[in-house]
């Protein structure tokens, strides 16, 4: 069966996004270092993501996930996609997320955001989570967490890199 990763960056307060929904607060990485997304990445073939995220995705320049499969979450899909990549999925999501995992293939990247992870949180449907604590306070914004049902975890390892990045990556238990 097909893992499912959260993988995601949020600041040290908890917020994954500014109030506006930009995420302009996350630093540039040092020259030479990508904080193991290369890595993570060539693991990866199919994305989940919720419509608000794509949709800031696609002002990032070009579609970045062109060798994935990329499914979006919406209730109201737009004409056509920004790249044959892409499909807009209107189905509830655990109990298309449910499926997916039964098919052929790798990981599966859970982007974001929130409003979608919860559901597949709550759901038991997320295998690991890849948390980079952001060294930024920001003081309000878009949460990484909705409410949900408590949830042990177990830590599999710890990174921090000189810039003060710090990956937490568990196992849901």
């Amino acid at each position: 069966m097909r893992k499912v990763v959260f993988y995601i960056a949020a600041s040290l307060d908890g917020y994954i996004a500014s109030p506006d929904g930009s995420v302009d607060w996350l630093p540039p990485p040092p020259p030479g270092e990508d904080y193991g997304y290369a890595d993570f990445l060539s693991t990866v073939d199919a994305t989940l993501l919720g419509r608000t995220t794509y949709e800031q995705v696609l002002g990032f320049s070009e579609w970045p996930y062109p060798r994935l499969t990329n499914y979006v979450f919406t209730q109201n899909p737009p004409q056509e996609a920004t790249h044959p990549s892409v499909g807009f999925v209107v189905e509830e999501p655990v109990e298309f997320v449910r499926k997916l995992r039964h098919e052929a293939g790798e990981t599966i990247w859970l982007i974001g955001g929130s409003t979608l992870a919860a559901p597949l949180l709550a759901a038991g449907l997320v295998n690991e989570l890849m948390l980079f604590v952001v060294p930024r306070l920001l003081g309000a914004g878009i949460p990484l967490w909705r409410q949900g049902p408590a949830q042990p975890l177990q830590l599999l390892r710890t990174h921090t890199w000189p810039d003060g990045m710090t990956l937490l990556h568990y196992n849901l238990a």
